[in-house]
């Protein structure tokens, strides 16, 4: 039996701070199944500015919770610029002697699993397995270069876009197994033309799709063991809305702003929107909702992921917010969605997905391209639901929470290592 699992993830450094995330929680539950995993990833940690002090050496190892850690030094950077390309170039460049050091002193692994945010981590895992003799699976979290074509940072039809695609053709080519955390992966690959059957290298046969979940487990410790006291979460009057994420321009949390208005002048019903998270965009947001007095909109700035599950089950309907693109088509793979899920509440969305999976549940309600009076038209509609039906939304939440644990994806993960 393969034991000793390699998993490279630029930025899985939050991980071994929060230690929640989905190599976390993967790694977890092999560590329980009798594997041997080890994630490398950044000395940078992208979501904050704590990052792992690495002196002279190309690399650091640590270990929580029983997994081990290894953290490739990378150069600090602040936003995309050009100091981040060199931190995701540093990155790749270090793999290579890291690698070479840290096998010296440890056993070599059976497989490797690069996982991309770039496809960089996925080309050193491809060229490192073969280097060793093992399967290297690649794990496609999203599509480069389509997502920058889809959010338009590249133009399609420029040389630069058509290296980049071409590059992603081999990259899926000479993996053993590809797995993709959107449903529509292999549809993405027969779109593009690059499947056997029409004539291209891919061999849909070795793609495995394996979504983002939930540990059932942690989020219902954390839900007992951190509660949040919180005036508003503890009214039980008040029918409360509950965003969680960042608070960022290209999140447009400003649409749900919005909705809130409506409501406060549509309704007669105590709706309360409470937002948490912190970004760049949270004073203009807050600036804005004084300016035009919106009342039913409260900011509670950041909190711990472990206070998220507290948070969630407190709400009465959470939202989700995404705006409208072209790889929307091939399935979603939000985080927080999972975590909604697990909160056994029902869901609103004004973006469909393909292969969505609120609908396929019936865990909530999905308006497609919704503006904000049609978002505040159906949060009106949640919170004079009967109680049979809107139990009938928690239970189908639930349901779906339970076939996305991350229990039941590891043993995904195990039958294709």
């Amino acid at each position: 039996m393969k034991r000793n699992i390699w998993i490279w993830n630029h930025y899985a450094t939050n991980m071994y701070y929060d230690q929640a995330g989905r190599h976390y929680f993967f790694s977890k539950n092999l560590l329980e199944k009798g594997y041997n995993p080890t994630i490398f990833c950044a000395s940078t940690n992208h979501f904050s500015n704590v990052n792992i002090k690495i002196e002279s050496d190309k690399y650091k190892v640590d270990k929580v919770d029983g997994i081990t850690f290894v953290f490739i030094k990378t150069p600090s950077y602040i936003g995309n610029k050009k100091e981040r390309i060199f931190n995701i170039l540093s990155f790749f460049w270090n793999l290579f002697p890291t690698v070479k050091q840290y096998t010296k002193t440890t056993v070599k692994p059976d497989v490797i699993l690069a996982s991309s945010f770039h496809p960089l981590t996925l080309v050193a895992g491809i060229f490192i397995a073969k280097r060793f003799g093992i399967a290297c699976i690649c794990e496609v979290r999203d599509l480069w270069p389509e997502s920058l074509v889809a959010y338009g940072g590249l133009n399609q039809s420029s040389i630069i876009a058509k290296v980049l695609y071409q590059g992603e053709k081999w990259l899926y080519k000479k993996a053993d197994k590809l797995i993709f955390t959107m449903e529509g992966g292999s549809q993405y690959i027969v779109d593009q033309g690059w499947n056997s059957e029409n004539g291209g290298p891919i061999d849909l046969s070795k793609i495995q799709h394996i979504n983002n979940g939930v540990d059932l487990e942690i989020f219902e410790y954390n839900r007992i063991n951190y509660v949040t006291e919180d005036v508003d979460l503890d009214n039980d009057i008040s029918f409360k809305v509950v965003y969680a994420g960042s608070i960022r321009l290209v999140n447009n949390v400003k649409k749900i702003i919005d909705a809130a208005r409506v409501v406060e002048k549509n309704c007669a019903n105590k709706i309360r929107f409470l937002i948490y998270g912190d970004g760049t965009d949270k004073e203009n947001l807050e600036n804005y909702c004084r300016e035009n007095n919106i009342n039913n909109v409260v900011f509670k700035g950041h909190v711990e992921k472990n206070r998220i599950p507290y948070i969630l089950s407190k709400s009465n309907l959470n939202i989700i917010h995404f705006d409208d693109n072209r790889i929307k088509r091939y399935g979603a793979s939000l985080n927080k969605l999972f975590e909604y899920f697990a909160s056994g509440k029902p869901t609103v969305s004004d973006c469909e997905f393909g292969y969505d999976l609120i609908k396929r549940y019936n865990s909530g309600i999905v308006v497609d391209h919704g503006d904000a009076e049609q978002l505040a038209t159906t949060i009106i509609q949640f919170s004079n639901m009967s109680p049979n039906e809107y139990e009938q939304y928690c239970q189908n939440a639930i349901k779906a929470a339970a076939d996305y644990d991350y229990h039941r994806l590891t043993e995904k993960l195990i039958e294709l290592i």
